[in-house]
């Protein structure tokens, strides 16, 4: 029998790939709200960071969020975000 293929995914952040399982995605979804899916399950555009803050805050000041998704994020959605990060996904 093959190996089961682990899906790689990049972090926004520090630029490296790993298992998408690791990874938190970020979605910008059909209406244009961007936020965060824990589950990897919603509709839209998605985007992956990792669980740390920091991975966040360097994407933030790249842009690399409003290059991946073509639109202009407002400082609220970073900081809604940046408050959700802050929780572990079984407090969701």
């Amino acid at each position: 029998m093959k190996p089961k293929k682990i899906p790689m995914r990049m972090c926004l952040g520090c630029n490296e790939m790993k298992p998408k399982k690791e990874l938190i995605r970020v979605v910008r979804s059909p209406e244009g709200d961007i936020s965060l899916d824990f589950k990897g399950k919603a509709a839209g555009r998605g985007a992956y960071i990792c669980h740390s803050t920091e991975c966040l805050e360097k994407a933030r000041k790249a842009r690399r969020f409003e290059k991946s998704f073509s639109c202009r994020i407002e400082e609220s959605v970073y900081e809604v975000m940046m408050n959700e990060l802050g929780k572990t996904p079984q407090d969701l």
